[in-house]
């Protein structure tokens, strides 16, 4: 009954994919061709065979025996020389392929020759490894490792109770009333039967604990009839499971071996009860499990609430029917307070030993907020004094530290054990990274490629299948995920986690950021350096010659790597995969780079190299080459066509490339990632057709100087309606001032052979001359599109039926000059009125320099409503466009610069608007109601010319009138008088600027009451402001500005009670008080200034530096 785990060494995936590569056609071939006798082949394959028998016990045992530890990286490094010799084998036969017999090829084979490829150095270099295979199979029986193990057994550790101790428990009350609220709001009103949560994390986060507080806490007893507990483990052994939960809820013992007996008496007994049922430490991903496990419990009363806590989003994903609670880690004092009840034994005060304070908050820092790393650590320094003991704690990675007391280690490797044997090669791999490493997934992904650790699948791409392997690590929490800039999504790992990574990686992966390393260079196979320009590491660097047999060198440094040393490197490291220089400030990339024939991945990006050499283009294994953001470069290689395993060339923030870059690129049939290409004039160059055999083009794609397109039919041979899998485009027509005069008369016919894909969610078009667009354009086939921005098309008059795109979320449409309206024809084509919502999913819409913009009609008619989703509206620069503005219930932000014909409605209630913003616009508007704005957050208010005031419809009844409104600018309204009568109520607001409203004489009144979290005020060029209002400013207030204020006098300052502002710590302003001997006067600021910034008029007799001295040590200026 119990579900098995499909585990696996780590080592047996490196086995399967050489094996595999051993019985390749290629390989075949090659023997056959050079007379080679493949005895030799089949010899080795049966002892590595013999080998992965006892791999799963190795694996269990290196833990607790450094030998095994070392015997199996003896078979790794085997391994490694067997795969480097199928890998030159197979590089042979593909520069034979490529190049076939030139004067290239002789060449390239010259130097694959220095190597090995003689028979009689193949013939050799194969009895090598046999006759150290021989010898490690030999040690095999020594070590008592044993074949035949299926699955890793990892010594057993105590099965968790429900019993906890609550004072020891730091940190997590937010989490278990999260989980109470869960157990509690619909105990007796559910309609659903059972409701199972998953509490999900990392391995030593607390979940186990979160379970116990919730399990024992007073109101889960009153309003559960039964509740128990069960610690499930790795082995989801059905009978076992059943008989725990029907033993407690019985009462009784059963002790039979039927498990429908058993299901059947646990359903009559829980047959409409309220039960709780906490199933610990599950690793089970199968459904079926599951459901034949829960099958009794659905005669429970509805309500009836199922915790499982785990450390695997995918059996979260199985068994949840809510949302899961992801746990996360402690932060802070409470991280301190768990180190200090462990580590000080509650007997002695860390104020005691300060020095040992200093080393134990480090020791937690490092523990990253783990709670088990706490603990551990706490309880190994628990009867320990010397602070030197303490320093080696600290200083100490997870497997130095003693296994007996070490709990942190077991309970991470529990994590790395349930990996099936691929992924465990890609976690290993991720210790290359140093801590607090964050890196692109897709990069990570190439980079499995580059090193052959992501298995082939018939059905779907590599990279497909590279997707599914980040997302295991990370549903199993050993990765950690954030968002970059656009949609790029970032991993990293926790700090302990990666001292696992490093301890799996072994000798063979070293870092130099983690300082001097021991490992023999001659052994590396992985090699990194992240570390910015340091000169104590120049003699590394010297010293890479030595490391022949590297695969991967990252070399991430500011640190500059001169010609003449990468020259002499790539000489010897023939056998590299992997070449990082990423920010390297180099110029040059030396020839000898084409030695690298086993290269897959070249990261160049951020260098300032201008000019790729030539040899790159004998780099014929290839797939990944990164030149993002290279300011300087200008060239590519010409023959870069003959780089036919290239499936990634990302140009990304490279802009200053020739037209002639990419000549032959129609050769890259498993190109994938391309971000742009430049069409050259004249015929000359790249042109548009090399884009026709690119069929498995994907993600985002610029194509620019399409004016350079001579001949229209050769955008319908470059076929972009057939390439389905592109997401973005971007079609650019280059902009000049006298563009119109030279344009030929193609625009039309090229945009109209451009017709992408129906796949497409982004498309931008820039530049267009044409005066009306094609068909294709707004055409409702398009339903995947969900982002359109056309740009500068300024000859056209006239907008394509956009409303008919069914699920376009953003739309911007900038600098059309010719365009003097928009009627119906913008929500749909001609003969077409079956779209009763136009725009149904438009999120936001921005409207840019339109300079001829004078009428924009909203459609009507029965059953008919534009923009029903619409919350972001933008309209800019559209000097002519006139009449009332139209907004929807449905905005949340509205943002109107340079429209000044527009009229704002005003007595319109928008309970959806959050943020406003109008700057030079509705030259007509007088005032703007706020009773009418009850959501507002921000409200953006900038020249002006007739506001004169911020008013209310109807005085409200309730000071809390605006509750939301945190923040307001006023800028330039030279008309603007008034606030509202009787004070501004937001009781929520945070910030206020008022600058340069020159007929302005007062602030709010009442501030000091309907502003009460007011912690920002600056007040700034209003010439004849007079008074702060009636009651003062608000106590809450941090920072003070006031210049250009001429009319406040020190008395001002005394009336409205500065110095009852306990909270303000900052203060700039200009006194110009005639007559006034000096400011400020004793006791006339808080005592809370920390930061006063005051000018005099020349006619103030002074200022009174010992007053502000005394609050403050910055200089005052007079």
């Amino acid at each position: 009954m119990a579900a098995e785990v499909v585990v696996g060494a780590l080592l047996s995936a490196s086995l399967e994919v050489l094996i595999k590569r051993m019985a390749s056609f290629d390989v075949l071939e090659f023997f056959q061709r050079k007379r080679l006798n493949d005895k030799l082949l089949k010899k080795m394959k049966l002892k590595l065979l013999s080998a992965d028998e006892v791999l799963n016990d190795a694996e269990n045992k290196q833990i607790e025996n450094p030998n095994v530890k070392k015997w199996l990286d003896e078979l790794q490094h085997v391994i490694y020389e067997a795969q480097d010799l199928m890998d030159n084998i197979n590089t042979r036969d593909l520069v034979r392929k490529v190049e076939g017999g030139s004067s290239t090829s002789l060449k390239v084979q010259n130097l694959i020759s220095t190597a090995f490829t003689a028979n009689k150095k193949v013939r050799q270099k194969l009895k090598e490894i046999l006759d150290r295979l021989e010898t490690i199979l030999k040690e095999k029986d020594r070590l008592g490792l044993q074949s035949g193990v299926r699955n890793i057994i990892l010594p057993r550790t105590t099965p968790a109770t429900s019993l906890v101790e609550k004072s020891g428990v730091y940190g997590r009350d937010a989490d278990k009333e999260a989980i109470m609220n869960f157990l509690l709001s619909d105990v007796g009103t559910s309609s659903q039967k059972i409701s199972v949560i998953p509490i999900v994390g990392m391995g030593g986060i607390g979940k186990t604990t979160l379970a116990q507080l919730v399990y024992n806490d007073d109101r889960v007893k009153k309003c559960f009839d039964y509740k128990v507990w069960v610690h499930v483990s790795e082995e989801f052994d059905i009978f076992r499971i059943t008989k725990v939960i029907a033993d407690r809820v019985t009462g009784q013992t059963y002790d039979g071996q039927d498990l429908d007996i058993l299901q059947v008496r646990l359903e009559e007994k829980l047959k409409g009860k309220f039960f709780l049922l906490i199933l610990d430490d599950v690793w089970n991903e199968e459904y079926t499990s599951w459901d034949e496990l829960k099958k009794p419990f659905e005669s429970g009363a509805c309500g009836s609430k199922i915790i499982v806590t785990t450390r695997n989003k995918g059996v979260a994903s199985v068994m949840r029917d809510v949302q899961s609670y992801q746990l996360g880690t402690l932060h802070g004092d409470d991280c301190w307070k768990l180190f200090v009840k462990h580590a000080f034994n509650n007997v002695h005060q860390p104020s005691a030993h300060p020095k040992l304070e200093e080393i134990g908050r480090k020791i937690v820092h490092k523990c990253q907020g783990l709670p088990l790393a706490i603990k551990s650590l706490g309880g190994l320094l628990r009867h320990q004094l010397n602070p030197e003991e303490w320093v080696k704690i600290l200083n100490s990675d997870i497997w130095e530290l003693p296994i007996e007391k070490n709990s942190i280690l077991p309970a991470l490797w529990l994590s790395y054990y349930h990996l099936p044997a691929h992924l465990k090669q890609c976690f290993a791999f991720c210790s290359m990274f140093p801590k607090n490493h964050k890196i692109d997934k897709d990069d990570l992904i190439k980079l499995w490629m580059a090193e052959d650790l992501i298995q082939p699948s018939q059905r779907k791409t590599i990279e497909e299948v590279g997707e599914e392997y980040s997302h295991e690590l990370l549903s199993r929490s050993l990765f950690q995920q954030s968002k970059g800039s656009g949609q790029s999504i970032y991993l990293s790992m926790h700090d302990l986690v990666n001292d696992l990574a490093a301890f799996i990686g072994g000798e063979f992966y070293l870092r130099w950021n983690d300082g001097d390393s021991n490992k023999p260079l001659s052994k590396i196979r992985h090699l990194s350096h992240f570390r910015v320009r340091d000169d104590h590491h120049l003699l590394k660097y010297e010293n890479l010659v030595g490391a022949k047999h590297l695969r991967t060198m990252f070399l991430c440094s500011s640190y500059y790597s001169d010609d003449i040393q990468l020259q002499k490197s790539f000489l010897t490291l023939s056998g590299l995969r992997v070449l990082s220089l990423y920010g390297n400030p180099m110029s040059k990339l030396p020839d000898s780079i084409g030695n690298l024939k086993s290269l897959r991945y070249l990261d160049l990006s951020l260098t300032k190299i201008e000019e790729l050499p030539n040899t790159v283009c004998t780099l014929y294994n290839l797939q990944t080459m990164l030149l993002r953001n290279c300011s300087m470069l200008k060239r590519l290689p010409t023959n870069i066509g003959k780089l036919i395993n290239l499936r990634h060339l990302d140009l990304k923030g490279t802009y200053h490339l020739e037209d002639r870059m990419l000549i032959g690129m129609g050769n890259l049939k498993d190109l994938q990632t391309l971000s742009y290409i430049i069409l050259g004039k004249h015929g000359g160059g790249c042109t548009i057709k090399e884009l026709q055999g690119l069929q498995l083009l994907r993600g985002s794609l610029r194509i620019l100087k399409l004016e350079n397109i001579v001949d229209a039919e050769d955008v319908v041979v470059a076929n972009l309606k057939d390439k389905q899998y592109l997401s973005d485009l971007e079609y650019d027509w280059t902009w000049s001032s006298d563009y119109d005069d030279k344009c030929p008369p193609k625009h039309e016919e090229v945009l109209n052979g451009l017709q992408p894909h129906t796949n497409i969610k982004f498309l931008k078009i820039s530049f267009y001359r044409g005066e009306r667009f094609p068909n294709w354009v707004g055409d409702y086939s398009f339903g995947n599109l969900e982002q359109l921005s056309l740009f500068g098309c300024n000859k056209c008059c006239l907008l394509p039926p956009l409303g008919q795109l069914p699920f376009l979320k953003q739309l911007e449409i900038e600098g059309f000059d010719k365009l003097e309206k928009i009627s119906d024809e913008f929500y749909y084509g001609r003969g077409c009125s079956m779209v009763t919502k136009p725009f149904r999913y438009l999120e936001s819409l921005q409207i840019v320099n339109m300079r001829e913009l004078q009428e924009w009609s909203f459609i009507g008619g029965e059953g008919v409503e534009p923009f029903p989703s619409l919350k972001k509206l933008c309209l800019r620069y559209c000097p002519k466009l006139s009449g009332g503005l139209c907004l929807l219930d449905t905005l949340e932000t509205v943002n109107l610069r340079g429209c000044n014909k527009l009229e704002f409605p005003g007595k319109q209630c928008y309970a959806s608007l959050r943020r406003l913003d109008i700057m030079s616009s509705c030259d007509f508007m007088t005032s703007i109601h706020l009773d009418c704005l009850p959501m507002l957050n921000e409200l953006l208010l900038g020249d002006l010319q007739s506001l004169e005031s911020l008013t209310f419809l109807e005085r409200p009844a309730s000071p809390s009138e605006l509750m939301f409104l945190r923040y307001m600018e006023l800028h330039r309204c030279p008309e603007f008088v008034s606030f509202p009568q009787g004070g501004l109520s937001a009781p929520n607001m945070q910030e206020l600027w008022i600058v340069g409203c020159n007929k302005l004489r007062s602030l709010p009144d009442r501030m000091h009451t309907l502003l009460p979290s007011l912690q920002s005020l600056r007040v700034i060029c209003c010439p004849e402001l007079e008074s702060f209002g009636e009651g003062g400013l608000p106590s809450s207030l941090d920072k003070l500005k006031l210049h250009g204020c001429d009319k406040i006098s020190t008395s001002d300052f005394q009336n409205c009670n500065v110095h009852t502002l306990t909270s303000l710590t900052e203060l700039k302003t200009v006194i110009k008080d005639e007559a006034a001997d000096s400011f400020p006067k004793e006791g006339m600021l808080p005592t809370s200034l920390t930061q006063p910034s005051i000018q005099s008029s020349p006619r103030l007799k002074g200022l009174n530096i010992r007053t502000l001295s005394l609050k403050s040590g910055h200089n005052v200026l007079q």
